[in-house]
């Protein structure tokens, strides 16, 4: 028998196949190394000044340091998203939501940036959709910030419209764009990860190539679907669907805006049990202002004998801790106090709810570190069934004029100040940046709405849109 050799057609198109996989591999790896460094040069500059400078507004850096770490957090998360896809380990948890201020928040996440490239952005909600529906709030949240992102990135002018239909329980999520378009050949490979499409224009597009690939399992994760169709050169529309049950009645311990001043009824004790005394400082600085008493253990044997003496009411409980695990601490917290206690386990390792451990029945609710403390609040309301104390928000400001991208020509001098402030963003330096937008604003008086569309860039630490928008107006 003749062994098959490399000229042979099937093989020719495996080897192919492994070829593009593997430059795939390589952008994808070229891709994520760029954005963990981009924000982590702005955490590692702000860090140095601080220590250098003692006249730097803690306030303002702490702003732009814990917005770097978002961004660093957001990748993280949509790394581990794949991961978790490919192991089988994901957990979806459908709660009550408000989803019309879930669509309204989303939508507002980019209208500045619709606005800097002067794309209008709508949102069109059905009436029929009720204002509470049962679904996972951060699934559902990833895929329509996953569809509006890509629409505005694609789209270089004309709109962004998000229109949501409702009838019998199913949303239909339509997210139509005036962008570039997809080749009909392309409609399907814009889903596989790190793949999109044979555009070169689509190519030239900043981030990692995981959006829609995620998008397409978590839709198929919450039974839903997701289908495209396009008109290359004219635009695109990603249609969603999904069963979203409406829900009644209101429900307590859910945050509907407004920032968090305390609680009703008795006062509740928190017991933290984490051997970081970070995060045990963080917990005792975040709760105890709101009412709560907390208390604290370092490890799982001083939190069990802790929690026999103070009978908490609920427990925020870390995985990875010397001796006694989070698991075994779990389990025997609930065989001594029942299920009356709550017990929210948090860990920094997302694969640690899907692993087999003992105690792993034995907890009410998980969070994955990084916390973002507005939903751990909001999660022990919901588990403690509180109904909040909160200050009046006051309304945003409609949107002017003035967020449109200006059109008229800038003076010649402008281009200078314009680049040196690509080059300070390019580097990740933000006083840089700061300090030639200042300059352009007193040179030049003419830029002021380009000016102030950049400071909106750089307040949001968004320095890619900042680049497009000196880019779009060069």
């Amino acid at each position: 028998m003749i062994a098959p050799t490399a000229s042979d057609p099937a093989i020719r198109a495996e080897l192919e196949r492994a070829k593009a996989a593997n430059e795939a591999k390589t952008r994808y790896l070229a891709a994520v190394s760029h954005e963990i460094r981009s924000p982590l040069n702005v955490i590692y500059g702000y860090a140095q000044l601080l220590e250098r400078d003692p006249g730097i507004s803690g306030a303002e850096a702490g702003t732009i340091i814990r917005r770097s770490a978002e961004h660093v957090t957001n990748l993280v998360e949509g790394l581990l998203e794949i991961s978790r896809i490919e192991s089988g380990v994901m957990t979806i948890r459908a709660e009550p939501i408000d989803i019309r201020a879930l669509l309204q928040q989303v939508v507002a996440m980019f209208r500045m940036q619709a606005a800097a490239k002067g794309l209008a952005l709508t949102l069109e909600i059905d009436a029929r959709l009720p204002d509470r529906v049962k679904a996972d709030d951060k699934r559902l949240r990833q895929i329509l910030i996953n569809l509006v992102s890509n629409a505005i990135k694609y789209t270089d002018a004309g709109s962004v419209a998000v229109h949501v239909g409702y009838r019998s329980q199913v949303a239909d999520i339509t997210v139509r764009d005036t962008g570039i378009g997809i080749a009909a050949e392309d409609l399907d490979r814009v889903f596989a990860p790190f793949d999109r499409g044979s555009s070169s224009e689509a190519q030239r597009q900043p981030g990692i190539g995981l959006g829609l690939a995620i998008t397409r399992v978590l839709a198929s994760v919450l039974g839903g679907d997701i289908a495209v169709t396009s008109t290359p050169g004219a635009g695109s529309a990603f249609r969603f669907r999904v069963m979203l049950p409406a829900v009644d009645r209101a429900v307590r311990g859910a945050n509907p805006g407004g920032a968090i001043t305390g609680y009703h009824g008795a006062r509740r004790t928190v017991l933290a049990i984490d051997d970081d005394p970070a995060q045990r400082a963080i917990l005792h600085s975040l709760l105890v202002p709101l009412g709560f008493r907390v208390e604290t253990a370092a490890n799982g044997p001083d939190g069990l004998a802790l929690a026999a003496r103070i009978a908490p009411n609920i427990v925020l409980l870390d995985i990875q801790m010397p001796g006694m695990t989070g698991w075994q601490v779990a389990s025997r917290l609930r065989a001594d106090h029942g299920g009356a206690l709550r017990i929210v386990l948090v860990s920094a390792d997302a694969h640690d709810l899907g692993a087999p451990r003992e105690g792993r029945d034995s907890h009410d609710a998980f969070m994955t570190k990084p916390v973002e403390l507005d939903a751990l609040v909001t999660l022990i309301g919901s588990q403690l069934d509180l109904r909040w104390e909160q200050a009046d928000t006051p309304a945003p400001a409609p949107a002017s004029a003035d967020d449109a991208m200006p059109r008229d020509a800038l003076p010649p001098e402008a281009g200078a100040l314009l680049e040196q402030a690509r080059a300070q963003a390019g580097i990740g330096h933000v006083r840089g940046v700061e300090r030639a937008l200042d300059a352009l604003a007193t040179s030049v008086p003419e830029a002021a709405g380009l000016v102030a569309i950049l400071r909106r860039h750089l307040q949001a630490l968004d320095l890619r849109s900042l680049v497009q928008t000196i880019d779009d107006a060069a």
